[in-house]
């Protein structure tokens, strides 16, 4: 008998549903949410309205794509946390109350172990690629930057991490700054590949063992900015492609030099990335000249399973679900609570 899987993702500001067949992806639908590029970042408020409206056609649409009936369904997976309160409420209310009406298990994922385990993700006729255990994989987005040795898909230690700002918070409040737009991600990628990386210096950190700081990076970055800008008003405008190549380079530079240490030092040469960040070309190039270098076999995901999507939360839940590790209809949300 087929194992089917109904993932829900609603951690931030995209409302996802997945579903998966004996672990491969039958669908996957996403609905964004513009209304926050006004505020320059995500509203908490606007983003768990937004997902009120949008989770039952998303969900709809995801059985409909897939060709399966709800009452196919063997269990419903869905981020528990960590993430903004009121998105995941939305998401893990919709969840509760649809596997009890349909009698099934449900079965709670952490948002960042899923987003570890979308290299796991198998593609109806795709090559399937997937590293094996024990993996490196670092994990960067908006909000979080870790270096997490995979042991198995539920051991999961984590090596480092930021202790104050992550890489992506640096980078959209940077883009901020420059008056490029937000989510800045997207747009510094897209510039920095114009400009020259070695038109500018900036301070790296210097923190001890595996973790990251890019509190200091981003500090500097400001500083030098309202500098540049006391001598030429128009100074972003007429750099803003270097400005962007070079604050990606060296972001790049500091989250690679942790990798690089932890991998020589574990001997593992088995090396993921995933996140949110991972979209980005200049650590992508990065991965694929280390991996010619240093001989490292590197994973490196499609760019639709980088943001937040609730495929990777139904191969977590696939794989819950074989172990029958499931969750009671009481667990609430959580905010907060990492890979640890």
């Amino acid at each position: 008998m087929s194992t089917i899987i109904l993932g829900i993702e609603s951690s931030c500001d995209d409302t996802s549903a997945a579903v998966i067949k004996d672990g491969v992806l039958l669908s996957s639908v996403i609905a964004s949410q513009a209304v926050h590029e006004a505020y320059g970042g995500v509203v908490p408020e606007l983003a768990s309205r937004a997902h009120q409206q949008n989770i039952v056609p998303v969900v709809h649409e995801a059985l409909k794509r897939a060709g399966v009936a709800k009452e196919d369904l063997s269990a419903i997976a869905f981020t528990r946390g960590p993430g903004l309160m009121g998105s995941l409420l939305v998401g893990v209310s919709f969840a509760k109350g649809l596997a009890r009406s349909l009698d099934i298990p449900m079965v709670e994922v952490n948002h960042l172990q899923g987003h570890v385990l979308a290299h796991f993700i198998q593609e109806p006729d795709g090559e399937n690629l997937q590293p094996k255990y024990p993996f490196i994989c670092l994990l960067v987005s908006g909000g979080n930057s870790q270096i997490i040795r995979v042991n198995a898909y539920n051991d999961m230690e984590v090596l480092g991490q930021t202790i104050d700002d992550a890489a992506g918070e640096a980078i959209d409040k940077c883009s901020k700054v420059m008056g490029l737009g937000y989510p800045g991600g997207p747009i510094i990628d897209k510039l920095a590949r114009q400009g020259n990386p070695e038109a500018f210096k900036f301070s790296k950190p210097h923190i001890p063992g595996y973790d990251y700081s890019f509190s200091g990076l981003k500090t500097s970055f400001l500083y030098s900015l309202r500098d540049w800008m006391k001598e030429d008003p128009d100074f972003v405008e007429h750099h803003k492609t270097d400005l962007a190549a070079s604050l990606e380079k060296t972001i790049v530079d500091i989250l690679m030099d942790k990798l690089r240490k932890v991998v020589k030092d574990t001997g593992i040469k088995e090396v993921a990335v995933a996140g949110g960040v991972s979209a980005n070309n200049g650590l992508r190039n990065a991965f694929r000249e280390h991996a010619k270098k240093y001989g490292w076999n590197i994973f490196i995901p499609k760019f639709g399973y980088t943001t937040d999507n609730a495929a990777m939360i139904a191969i977590t839940g696939y794989y819950k679900f074989l172990d029958k590790d499931f969750c009671t209809i009481d667990k609430p949300a959580y905010s907060r609570v990492t890979i640890k």
